[in-house]
């Protein structure tokens, strides 16, 4: 079984709505209650910056820092695992605005947000992503290369250097550029890192169809058949990379005059989507219910969280947000019980702490109540 990895304590400073806070944690599952809008999301956020990237709400960093401070903010988790207590901090100091965060890990500086991974995984789940099946499949990308770092650290810079070369690619065709060598070598660039995106994205759902393969025919969270859309995705399947990498640098080529009339770059990875369907039903997800929807979402996440903690060997921290509330009593018990299984940190919220009273003396219960977090009474 995976080691555990769980957060011990947290200490926010003019983190959105906490000026300063600082609270010890307990493994296993930890439940925050509270009113709507006392900061519950807020701490979870705040958790989802020990992983590269946003957050788990993408916002700015202006966003995040504490209105009425100095305009930054510093978050800081001490790590209890296997091989002992683990330091992090990271956030950002006044007059930094959007430039990258600093992170600290054991008192020194990292040389970038993906030596986090070294320590610690982190899934989320939000209402927010209740709409992944039906809405743009950008968010569908999004989702699935967040599972894809989970797994493979690498992934998140191959992404940015994709996306920069695409930039530069798209600011030549707009400005009616006609300069083979810069096209050529940017080109080079996107072939290169477009394919191990591809290949990445490929493996990813390979892996997660097979775990999703383990989840019982006719449990409460149904079994989803998940394929990729995309020519690189299905072309790294059953050929050589230099192969798929030649084939789309000649695309790129070929298409200069096309991308140039729609003033973009209209093939690549930037263009592949996420496809999943509803086993059972043999339905696409996107015409499920929206409880169906929900379920298989909820499936989907916990499918990877195991599977991130095959690959790793690190049990990942999760963070469901106002999980409770949609989701049936056998559904809610069935969740809980899978938590427990995977023997990982669950964070959950809920503005009502009886939705999660299965659980009393088996989870930590604690009342968020804008800016303070304190024990839940009769918890």
């Amino acid at each position: 079984m995976p080691g555990q990895i769980h957060i011990s304590k947290l200490i926010l400073t003019n983190f959105r709505n906490y000026a300063a806070l600082a609270i010890d944690l307990a493994p296993g599952a930890v439940v925050f209650s509270g009113d709507n809008g006392a900061g519950k999301t807020n701490l979870l956020e705040a958790i989802s910056f020990l992983t590269p990237g946003r957050g788990l709400r993408r916002a700015p960093y202006a966003d995040v820092a504490r209105e009425g401070g100095d305009g930054g903010f510093a978050l800081h988790a001490r790590l209890d695992g296997p091989d002992g207590q683990i330091e992090i901090g990271t956030g950002i100091s006044v007059g930094e605005g959007e430039g990258g965060r600093r992170v600290r890990i054991n008192g020194a500086t990292a040389r970038s947000a993906e030596d986090m991974l070294e320590w610690l995984r982190v899934v989320w789940l939000t209402p927010a992503m209740d709409a992944l099946f039906t809405g743009p499949a950008a968010d569908r990308r999004r989702f699935l290369d967040r599972l894809v770092l989970a797994i493979d650290p690498g992934h998140g810079q191959r992404a940015l250097d994709y996306e920069k070369a695409m930039r530069g690619r798209n600011r030549l065709l707009t400005e009616g550029s006609r300069d083979d060598r810069w096209f050529e070598a940017i080109e080079t660039q996107m072939a290169e890192t477009g394919v191990a995106i591809a290949a990445a994205r490929a493996e990813l759902v390979r892996l997660l169809a097979a775990m999703i393969d383990r989840l019982p025919d006719t449990g409460p969270f149904p079994q989803a058949d998940i394929s990729l859309s995309g020519d690189l995705e299905a072309e790294v399947s059953t050929a050589p990379a230099v192969d798929v990498e030649e084939r789309f640098r000649r695309a790129l080529a070929g298409g200069r005059d096309r991308d140039r009339a729609a003033g973009r770059t209209l093939e690549g990875p930037h263009r592949s989507d996420l496809l999943v369907r509803h086993r059972p039903k043999a339905m696409p997800a996107e015409l499920c219910s929206t409880g169906e929807q929900k379920a298989l979402l909820v499936g989907i996440v916990l499918s990877h969280a195991r599977l991130t903690g095959e690959m790793s060997g690190m049990t990942p921290i999760l963070l469901l947000d106002e999980i409770a509330a949609h989701l049936d009593g056998g559904r809610r018990a069935a969740l809980f019980s899978i938590l427990e299984e995977l023997n990982c940190q669950a964070f959950m919220t809920g503005t009502d702490a009886a939705l999660f009273s299965s659980l009393k003396g088996r989870a930590q219960f604690l009342t968020v109540d804008h800016g303070t977090v304190g024990p839940t009474e009769d918890a």
